[in-house]
C-alpha cells in the first residue's frame, strides 16, 4: 500500500502569486501519484476574476481540487491601509478561524478523504496561518514566489529592525544583507520598508520572523541563477528552515489568462518582422502610466528607430486593477501623427499573451517592469530585458539581476517610483538601443541562463533534485 498524503495550498495576493503556486502543485502531482492537493481560495485576496483558470486546472489535473471559501468582510480599519501587503495580511488573519474549520471538516470530522492531511503550503503573506497548522498538528511550508534575494532580505528584516531605530530612509543609504555580495542601496527596497511606522513595514518584519517557524520554504528560482543567495540559506548562522529551490515555475501554456493565441493581426505583423528585430514593451497586470509618461515612451520609441510591440494599459482606479480589456487609447494621448509615422515599424495594442509574444522568433528584447514571473519567462525563452521596475520588489529584482548577477539586464531606470518622476524619451531611446544592440553583452549571458534553466528541470538537475527532496520530506513527515 502506497503511503498517501494530501496537502492544502493557500495562495494569496493575486494572479501573479497564484499561477506559480499552481505550477508547483502540477509539478508535485505529476512527480508523485501518492500526493493530492486541495486549494483553499480566499476570494477577497484577488482583485480579478480567476475562476476560469482554476476551473480549467480542476478539469485537467488529476488529484487537484479547489474550494472557494465564503467571503468575510475585512475589518473597518483595513480601509485606511496604504499598501497591499498590509491589507492582504489583515485579510488572511481574519480568515484564520474559517481556514481551520474548513480543514477540520475535510480531514478530521467524519471525512471520506482517502489521504491524510500532510500539511499546509501557504503564500509568503499568509504566515499567520502557521498557527492553524500548529493547532492541527501539521507542518507548514512557505511558498515564496519571488527571488532568493528577496527571501534573504525578508529573513534579515527582524535583525535590521532591531539595529535601526528610525526610518531606513533617514538613517542609511545602503544595507548589508547576508544573501547579497554587494551593498544594497536603499532606493531599490520595496516602498513599505522605507517608513517603519507604516503598517506594511510591521507586517513584512512579522512575515520575515515567522518564516523561520516553517517546516520549509519552497522557492521559485534555481541554484544556477542565484547561487550566492541560495547558498547563504544553508549556513549554520542563518537558522533558516530547509529551502527548496524548484524553479523556474512558469505557465508556458497560458492557462492563467485563458488566452494562448495572439490576435490574428498581431500575429501576422510579428510574422512579417525579421528575426529578433522587435522590442516588446509590457509592464504586467498593474503596469500603467499617465499621459505624460506615455508621451515620453512614444517619443523614445520613435527616435530609437527599432521595431516595437507595445502593450499599453489604462491607469486603473485607485486600489483597483484594470481589467484585461481596459486599454489606453493612445490616440487620446498622442494627436501629433505618431501612429501614422510608426506604421509598419511599430504596433500599439492592448492585452497580449506575454509568454506567446516572448516566444515569437521576431522578438529580440523585452522592456519589463521586472516582476519575477516575467523575468523567469524571459530568461527561459532567452530574451534579454531592459529593466524598468515600477512597484513591490521589482526594483530589488532589477538590482540583483543587473549588478549582483553580473549584468543579466540592461538598466533602463532602477529608481522610478511614478508620480511626477518621468522616465524621459532620451532614457527610453538609450535603453532600447542598448537592449537591441546585437553585440550587447546581456544577450549572451541570457542565452547561457536560458540553457541552464532547462537543464535544472531534467532528471539530474538541481531543481529536479530539490523537488524530490521536498516530496520525500513531506511524505516522511506524514
Amino acid at each position: 500500500m502506497k503511503k498517501r498524503a494530501e496537502l492544502v495550498f493557500i495562495p494569496a495576493v493575486g494572479i501573479g502569486h497564484l499561477v506559480p503556486m499552481m505550477e508547483l502543485a502540477k509539478r508535485l502531482l505529476h512527480r508523485d501519484d501518492r500526493l493530492s492537493i486541495t486549494v483553499l481560495l480566499i476570494k477577497t485576496l484577488f482583485l480579478t476574476d480567476f475562476t476560469s483558470y482554476t476551473d480549467s486546472l480542476a478539469d485537467s489535473v488529476a488529484r487537484l481540487r479547489f474550494i472557494h471559501l465564503p467571503n468575510i468582510d475585512p475589518p473597518p480599519s483595513s480601509s485606511n491601509l496604504r499598501f497591499r501587503e498590509s491589507l492582504i495580511s489583515v485579510l488572511v488573519e481574519t480568515h484564520k478561524p474559517l481556514v481551520k474549520q474548513t480543514i477540520t471538516n475535510l480531514f478530521f470530522s467524519d471525512s471520506d478523504s482517502e489521504s491524510p492531511f500532510a500539511g499546509l503550503v501557504i503564500d509568503l503573506f499568509c504566515t499567520s496561518l502557521i498557527d492553524v497548522g500548529n493547532e492541527l498538528g501539521a507542518p507548514s511550508y512557505i511558498f515564496f514566489s519571488s527571488t532568493a534575494g528577496m527571501l534573504g532580505l525578508m529573513l534579515h528584516l527582524p535583525e535590521l529592525d532591531n539595529q535601526i531605530d528610525t526610518d531606513f530612509k533617514d538613517s542609511v543609504t545602503e544595507l548589508s544583507i547576508p544573501c547579497f555580495a554587494n551593498p544594497v542601496p536603499l532606493f531599490v527596497l520595496p516602498l513599505p520598508l522605507w517608513k517603519k511606522t507604516d503598517p506594511s513595514y510591521g507586517w513584512l518584519v512579522y512575515h520575515g520572523r515567522r518564516f523561520r517557524e516553517a517546516k520549509g520554504i519552497v522557492l521559485n528560482t534555481f541554484m544556477e541563477l542565484e547561487p550566492t543567495a541560495v547558498n547563504s540559506f544553508s549556513s549554520v548562522q542563518n537558522r533558516t528552515p530547509p529551502v527548496y529551490s524548484v524553479g523556474p515555475l512558469i505557465d508556458l501554456q497560458g492557462q492563467a489568462y485563458n488566452q494562448t493565441q495572439l490576435e490574428e493581426s498581431i500575429k501576422n505583423w510579428l510574422d512579417d518582422q525579421p528575426p529578433a528585430s522587435v522590442v516588446f514593451l509590457c509592464f504586467g497586470s498593474r503596469g500603467s502610466f499617465d499621459a505624460a509618461q506615455v508621451k515620453e515612451i512614444a517619443i523614445g520609441l520613435e527616435r530609437s528607430r527599432h521595431r516595437f510591440l507595445w502593450s499599453l494599459r489604462r491607469p486603473p482606479e485607485t486600489n483597483k486593477l484594470a481589467s484585461p480589456t481596459d486599454f489606453l487609447n493612445i490616440g487620446d494621448v498622442l494627436s501629433d501623427g505618431f501612429l501614422d509615422r510608426i506604421e509598419g515599424r511599430g504596433l500599439v495594442c492592448g492585452w497580449v499573451p506575454q509568454t506567446t509574444v516572448l516566444a515569437h522568433k521576431a522578438v529580440g528584447g523585452f522592456v519589463s517592469h521586472c516582476g519575477w514571473n516575467s523575468i523567469l519567462e524571459s530568461l527561459w525563452l532567452g530574451v534579454p530585458i531592459a529593466a524598468w521596475p515600477l512597484y513591490a520588489e521589482q526594483h530589488l529584482n532589477a538590482f540583483e539581476l543587473g549588478r549582483e548577477l553580473g549584468g543579466l539586464v540592461v538598466e533602463l531606470r532602477l529608481d522610478y517610483r511614478g508620480g511626477d518622476d518621468l522616465v524621459t524619451a532620451e532614457e527610453v531611446e538609450r535603453g532600447v538601443c542598448r537592449l537591441m544592440d546585437c553585440d550587447c553583452g546581456v544577450r549572451m549571458k541570457v542565452k547561457e541562463i536560458m540553457e541552464k534553466s532547462r537543464k535544472v528541470l531534467m532528471d539530474d538537475g538541481s531543481s529536479f533534485m530539490s523537488l524530490g527532496s521536498l516530496i520525500k520530506d513531506i511524505v516522511d513527515e506524514n
